[in-house]
């Protein structure tokens, strides 16, 4: 396979559906990951994010006592979180542009719709590798930059009110589209 070489990451899986954990943890291995980290909920979680240096997230949308989106807050925006800007993937069996949008606000990085497949986690993978975004802190939101790709042919008004420009960790935004059918 052509990908990158994933043997050196650490990835957190964050699932309260022990089935899920084992597909997902079973995707990942055959992809070369070594080291695998499976949490049965969200404070669960977050006591291996605090603990351990994890490289990237996968985390469902739904789970008790704490669910993805909480998790997801407190990994962007908690004092004690040790690394805010760590990929975040969220993962549902409730794929609607309600939870999309949430998801997104929260400051994932990216969306993943279940039933997952291996072409799906390691497109994922792929993005948040290959592609990464910068941060951005733009009132109450701290997360990547939700627009994906600049139109460079737009010639058009500027109606999305962006004022002032966003700050970015590391230089300024580049303002780019987000499409929603990408995420799945």
């Amino acid at each position: 396979m052509g990908g990158p070489d994933l043997r050196a990451l650490t990835i957190l899986i964050v699932d309260d559906n022990a089935n899920m954990r084992g597909i997902l943890s079973a995707i990942l291995k055959a992809a070369g990951v070594r080291r695998i980290l499976e949490a049965g909920d969200g404070v669960e979680g977050l006591k291996f994010f605090a603990e351990r240096e994890i490289d990237i997230i996968f985390t469902d949308l739904m789970m008790q006592p704490v669910d993805g989106l909480a998790f997801v807050h407190w990994v962007r925006n908690s004092p004690a979180s040790p690394n805010p800007y760590a990929p975040i993937i969220m993962m549902t069996g409730h794929a609607t542009r309600r939870s999309l949008d949430e998801a997104r606000m929260a400051g994932v990085t990216e969306f993943l719709a279940k039933p997952i497949n291996a072409r799906g986690v390691m497109h994922r993978i792929n993005e948040v590798i290959n592609n990464p975004r910068d941060f951005v802190r733009v009132g109450d939101y701290f997360g990547p930059c939700r627009r994906r790709r600049i139109d460079h042919d737009f010639t058009g008004d500027e109606r999305r009110g962006v004022q002032p420009t966003p700050t970015v960790l590391g230089g300024e935004a580049e303002v780019q589209a987000f499409d929603p059918e990408e995420c799945y």
